[in-house]
């Protein structure tokens, strides 16, 4: 195996990178400027020691605590449920929410291995408990796992005084958060309905 099937290779590991596109990067960055692929090398080599986790919601972010837990002007009344990290900064940059945010860690998908234990519900309820929310807004995907992540997270907080949201329509089903457009999340969060 030559230089360029090897990197190839490690390309098509990455999400959404085929064959093709993969060996179109490895010939990019053959022709590129030699500090740019050790500045490439050395950010892809050092993510994991610089980001890891918020330990109250769980979005990414180099400091103790993220910019959206640590912003005293963000609403405290309510509370975002999104299944990955990305999905908070899809809907941060709307610019149509600006409460708090609780990041699951994914979707139930019993198939795939992943069942409640597997995610930070507990976490969660411990938060709607500490705090002072008057709503939570459930904002997975609009996928089977999805769905039924919302369906659960309704049961674990029935009987509790607190509104109880889903993002409205806009999103296209079997979609991914991190894929959709600014205006679509916009009227999708201004559109929820109860849930």
């Amino acid at each position: 195996m030559d230089a360029i099937e090897e990197l190839q290779g490690l390309l098509k590991k990455l999400p959404g990178m085929g064959e093709k596109s993969a060996l179109r990067l490895s010939y990019h960055l053959i022709r590129t400027d030699e500090s740019f692929n050790k500045a490439l090398g050395n950010a892809i080599a050092t993510i994991k020691e610089k980001i890891h986790p918020c330990p109250i919601c769980g979005c990414y972010t180099e400091h103790d605590i993220c910019s959206y837990c640590s912003d005293g002007t963000r609403d405290r009344s309510t509370i975002c449920v999104v299944e990955e990290p990305q999905d908070v900064l899809s809907i941060a940059s709307s610019g149509a929410y600006n409460g708090l945010f609780h990041v699951l860690g994914g979707a139930i998908n019993p198939l795939g291995g992943i069942g409640p234990d597997n995610l930070t519900f507990p976490e969660l309820i411990r938060r709607i408990e500490e705090g002072s929310f008057k709503e939570v807004i459930i904002a997975t995907n609009p996928t089977e796992e999805g769905d039924t992540t919302a369906l659960y997270i309704r049961h674990l907080l029935e009987g509790k005084d607190i509104a109880i949201t889903r993002l409205a329509s806009g999103l296209p089903i079997g979609g991914d958060l991190g894929y959709a457009d600014k205006l679509t999340l916009m009227r999708s969060l201004r559109g929820r309905i109860k849930f």
